[in-house]
């Protein structure tokens, strides 16, 4: 009897396999060809629907999702699309559109390989919400119309002035679409306006939001939307792993202040690639708890250019490891490359590349600065990140300000630094030039190097200070 239950339980098996792997295909083909179509079958969706009525937390790595996955919903494969406006969504710009997007999202979470259609030529007034898994697996935010956010700051509640759209507990998620997420932050930059806010209401925090932030999620795509005015960071990672970021514009004034374009911290596993990013502070900043992130063919500018910290501030921890940047075009930005750690801060960075990046009327193309103070004065400390393994490789064009800036601790060095390739020279619209500073900074450089005084930045290793690097290093690992 054994025996005969052996081929049935050997065919069972194989039928199993045969029926997972056709839909995990079916999933994928079908997320393609919806990015295809999108803009198509948006448009037809607005012909039917004409006469009908138509949500901080960061400190360790990813963590698991504190509920179970949603039921499977056996829809049929015709359903696996959700528009918002079938979900009583107005889409005129100026009606709440948020509980039509809520309500999508949570019917859409418990069907594999659904989307949830944001149409074109439709704008959708969403107030500060969570989108939050488990979902089942291959969801796909389809984004083809505009999404808005309040305008008003008043408007918006003060639980909600961290994030505008929070994305939360996902696994094999992705954001799509020819649309625009559009954060309205005008009225955020403007001092006043926040100032009068806080006179009225106690107790709000100095703080403006972000447009879109995703936490504790992993396996995430975002490819082809703008992302435009934000009232702070434009696209944050928290806490998030396997993240790939694709030809998507980030777009805010050069006057807006802290608008990162996009925003890691404690994240691992991430390529963002092939994108414009303009704004008003780092196009790209990275942050404590970040390892193998690779940015690259990213047009930065206007800006702060492509940042690694402030890193421990207060005191604190900081841990970056295995970052590479390369091919990357800078134009019009105070910074280009840059690491950047409060004094007294504690831990490493370590292993990172800078390679062919191409500066133009940047104020600083090069910078290391240990001394990092983001007001008119911050207080002497002794100690420091240690900062070790960087190299600077084919950084060419033009500075209007400083071409290199290296100032590194007086207790713990900057070690293993490499100048290859440099050739900055001073841009003709400006007149006004300071020469390169290079300060307790230990490596080697290679010719060519423009201006010459280069040559001269990087001292020979010595043993002081080395020992209390070396300790540093040891609390990330």
């Amino acid at each position: 009897m054994k025996r005969d239950k052996i081929p049935f339980l050997f065919f069972l098996l194989v039928f199993l396999v045969l029926i997972f792997t056709t839909f995990s295909i079916t999933c994928v083909d079908a997320r393609k060809h919806h990015s295809k179509k999108s803009r198509s079958h948006s448009k037809h969706h607005k012909q039917r629907n004409d006469n009908s009525n138509n949500a901080r937390d960061s400190a360790n790595p990813p963590a698991p999702a504190p509920t179970p996955l949603p039921p499977y919903v056996p829809y049929p494969p015709q359903s696996r699309i959700f528009d918002v406006l079938s979900f009583g969504a107005k889409g005129d710009g100026v009606s709440d559109d948020s509980k039509a997007l809520i309500a999508a999202w949570e019917a859409a979470c418990r069907v594999p390989c659904a989307t949830v259609e944001i149409p074109s030529e439709f704008k959708f007034l969403i107030e500060p919400i969570t989108l939050q898994g488990p979902c089942m697996p291959h969801l796909v935010l389809q984004i083809d119309g505009t999404i808005l956010a309040p305008p008003e700051v008043g408007s918006w509640p003060k639980s909600s002035w961290f994030q505008w759209i929070n994305f939360k507990w996902l696994h094999n998620f992705t954001i799509q679409g020819t649309g625009t997420v559009d954060g309205q932050g005008s009225n955020w930059w403007s001092l006043s306006q926040v100032h009068y806010i806080q006179k009225r209401s106690k107790n709000i925090p100095n703080m403006k939001p972000t447009a879109l932030r995703f936490y504790a999620s992993y396996d995430l795509t975002v490819r082809n939307i703008r992302i435009i005015n934000s009232p702070q960071c434009h696209l944050k990672f928290d806490n998030s792993g396997k993240v790939n970021v694709t030809n998507i514009t980030i777009s805010s004034p050069e006057n807006s202040p802290n608008t990162d374009g996009i925003h890691l911290q404690n994240s691992q596993d991430v390529e963002i690639q092939h994108s414009n990013i303009g704004c008003g502070d780092d196009c790209v900043s990275i942050q404590t708890g970040c390892s193998n992130v690779h940015v690259h063919h990213i047009n930065c500018g206007p800006g702060h250019g492509i940042s690694l910290g402030g890193l421990g501030k207060e005191k604190s921890v900081a841990c970056v490891s295995n970052l590479v940047v390369d091919n990357i075009s800078v134009q019009n930005t105070l910074y280009g490359v840059r690491i950047k750690t409060w004094q007294g801060g504690i831990g490493s960075v370590k292993n990172v590349s800078f390679s062919n990046i191409q500066v133009l009327d940047v104020k600083v193309p090069i910078m290391i600065d240990q001394y990092y103070c983001d007001k008119h004065k911050c207080k002497n400390q002794t100690g420091g990140v240690a900062i070790s393994g960087v190299t600077f490789n084919q950084i060419i064009g033009t500075y209007s300000v400083q071409p290199i800036h290296l100032a590194c601790s007086n207790n713990v060095p900057c070690t293993d630094v490499d100048l290859i390739d440099i050739q900055l020279n001073p841009s003709p619209k400006y007149r006004s030039f300071q020469q390169a500073l290079c300060w307790n900074s230990y490596g080697k450089s290679q010719a060519p190097l423009v201006p010459s005084s280069i040559d001269y930045c990087l001292r020979r290793h010595s043993g002081s200070g080395m020992e209390t690097a070396k300790s540093h290093e040891n609390i990330c690992q």
